[in-house]
């Protein structure tokens, strides 16, 4: 079943930057880059959020053309989550680490910001599990090349568990409905592992949950409430939806850009990230 998307939403060009940044050095081999927008996520009010990777932006949108900046700092924000408090959103910020947004200032606080007074290697994206434990990936420049990249547990409690460290460039993150199994988009694998974890705190039998092709992967997740995995794809211009046993059920198509980064949903529907034009998709889904 294949679902055209809707444009919703588009950066307006007074807040585009096409400079060349630290970030597009590194991942768009020195462009310019005007923006490239990740991490969506409603706050409680119904109000959407994304980020912009390499400006260290993060913008509240109250209306489809009306875009607002919440936060600007030396950072490059990817993934966002709200807190189980409702009071603030987590980021997964590549160079900063996992920071907290007071959503009420906008101001930004080091939540976790270095693991036994080490860096980490650039965390990506997380979700927070119903406990409030947080999971989020590190992905830095892992991939085929360097399966290095890790996953992490952040408990409630304060305690921080590895539960992968060999991860082929691990990205967006989402958990089961039971929350028994976390599943976790390997870019570079170009694949979807499924993470059991287990009651002791551990994980064990990881495996390949689903696979793909094209010149980038798999990026953010999102599950409905069906429990059918939602995959964006960041080069074939679609967010694939996956059946209990990771069989293509349905596609959301791009109406701009083959950049489909991640998703969210909301109220059935699903509005999705396309990272090259700086627009926000939308599309129904039940």
């Amino acid at each position: 079943m294949d679902i055209q998307t809707q444009l919703f939403a588009e950066i307006p060009a007074s807040l585009r930057r096409p400079v060349v940044t630290e970030w597009s050095r590194a991942n768009k081999r020195g462009e310019a880059v005007a923006s490239f927008l990740e991490g969506p996520c409603f706050d409680r009010q119904g109000r959407l959020y994304v980020t912009d990777i390499p400006h260290g932006r993060i913008f509240r949108l109250d209306a489809p053309d009306d875009w607002t900046l919440i936060a600007e700092y030396d950072g490059e924000p990817n993934g966002l989550a709200l807190h189980p408090d409702g009071e603030r959103m987590f980021i997964a910020d590549y160079k900063q680490g996992i920071l907290a947004l007071d959503l009420a200032s906008g101001g930004i606080t080091p939540a976790l910001p270095r693991r036994n007074s080490e860096r980490f290697k650039g965390p990506n994206d997380l979700v927070f599990a119903r406990n409030g434990d947080l999971y989020f990936t590190d992905q830095g420049q892992s991939g085929l090349h360097d399966p290095t990249g890790r996953v992490y547990r952040w408990r409630a409690d304060g305690g921080l568990d590895m539960l992968i460290s060999n991860g082929p460039s691990p990205n967006g993150l989402v958990l089961s409905p039971d929350e028994e199994v976390l599943f976790v988009a390997m870019t570079r694998d170009n694949s979807i592992w499924r993470v059991p974890l287990m009651p002791d705190g551990g994980t064990a039998k990881v495996g390949r949950f689903a696979s793909f092709h094209g010149i980038s992967g798999p990026d953010g997740l999102a599950m409905d409430g069906e429990g059918r995995l939602m995959v964006s794809h960041a080069s074939l211009g679609c967010v694939i939806v996956l059946s209990h046993q990771g069989e293509p059920v349905a596609r959301l198509r791009s109406c701009r850009g083959p950049t489909v980064t991640n998703l969210v949903l909301r109220e059935g529907r699903a509005f999705i990230t396309e990272s090259s034009t700086g627009a926000v998709m939308v599309a129904d889904w039940p």
